[in-house]
């Protein structure tokens, strides 16, 4: 049986810490997921259109193969900037890798497009970014805000209002499993016609508001949805997400769970991973408990407990959220 973690937040994996940042003005912002120590981490893209940084790093057979911080951020590509604030702060205190006595935080990133949602982005030679960064990761605690919180305040999923969203699991052999992401995607996260999240098989503790099938409805229709965000449109997309474990597993068990956890996209979300979307899967494992024989399993499993609960926490996102400016939340919506 896989049950829910306390706080049901990504934090429930031991050893890691969050922290959100916003400007309402330009209606903006940033989310650190912030390691206690280096820790094992990986990356997965399958979106047509992703902005990253430093996710070379994060390769398995890379020199470094893990990170002090994950930096989810709004603001396309101006949101890059957001990872040197992050690693500035660090770096004051003392994290990262020692090259020539050196300390050097590796903080990689990725970033979604909030430049059309109504706030101000006239902010002139410098992006906010870079502060908004510093100030999510001096924020990094065990609890933190959902919906229009950091990476997810101007965000849109579909034709709904996105947001933040964060879930996690334990398994009955103690592993933990969590998961977060910013939610603005070009597809749906609703069945056809229906106010009913695609991820409601997985949903725990009516987390997102415990709609269901009533058992009448016919889905004939097999085309592209009707409640897309509006035309398709390159670069204005994406679901940014991180996965984490407290099982200490090797990065190439890592990269497996990660690739699985993609799948946690296509279950909560339709169409996903098209050419107008930089979906993007980090995962990290802060190796706080050991892994059995045979290895494969465990990393089966968890991959599989990896998914479940990225869906979980892409419809917490949106059910969290609430109307701002032109974008209307789903529970404004459905009333």
């Amino acid at each position: 049986m896989v049950r829910p973690g306390a706080r049901n937040l990504i934090t429930d994996v031991a050893g890691l810490r969050v922290g959100n940042a916003e400007d309402a003005r330009v209606r903006t912002g940033v989310t650190v997921v912030l390691a206690d120590a280096f820790t094992t981490a990986v990356v997965d893209v399958r979106g047509g259109a992703p902005g990253t940084r430093d996710t070379e790093a994060l390769d398995p057979v890379a020199i470094d193969g893990g990170a002090d911080a994950i930096v989810l951020s709004g603001g396309s590509v101006y949101g890059l900037d957001a990872p040197a604030g992050v690693t500035a702060l660090l770096r004051e205190r003392g994290r990262g890798v020692l090259f020539g006595g050196v300390n050097v935080p590796v903080v990689p990133g990725a970033i979604l497009f909030d430049l059309v949602n109504g706030g101000d982005k006239t902010w002139g030679a410098e992006t906010p970014y870079r502060l908004l960064g510093r100030r999510a990761a001096e924020n990094a605690t065990l609890d933190f805000s959902l919906g229009n919180a950091g990476a997810g305040i101007g965000a849109r999923a579909g034709a709904y209002k996105g947001g933040l969203g964060s879930a996690s699991a334990v398994t009955d052999d103690g592993f933990t499993v969590g998961a977060i992401v910013g939610v603005n995607s070009l597809g749906s996260p609703l069945l056809p016609g229906t106010d009913v999240f695609w991820a409601f098989p997985f949903e725990q503790a009516g987390e997102f508001g415990g709609r269901r099938l009533s058992g009448n409805e016919t889905f004939g229709d097999l085309d592209l949805p009707a409640d897309l965000k509006g035309p398709p449109k390159p670069g204005e997309n994406t679901t940014i997400a991180v996965v984490a474990t407290d099982a200490r597993l090797r990065g190439v068990e890592l990269n497996r769970l990660c690739i699985m956890a993609q799948d946690g996209f296509a279950r909560a979300l339709r169409p996903v991973h098209t050419p107008f979307d930089g979906d993007i899967v980090f995962a990290m494992a802060t190796g706080k408990r050991p892994v059995p024989e045979p290895r494969g399993r465990t990393v089966m499993q968890l991959g599989n407990v990896a998914a479940d609960t990225l869906s979980r926490a892409i419809a917490r996102g949106i059910y969290e959220a609430e109307s701002l400016g032109s974008m209307t939340s789903y529970r404004d919506t459905f009333k």
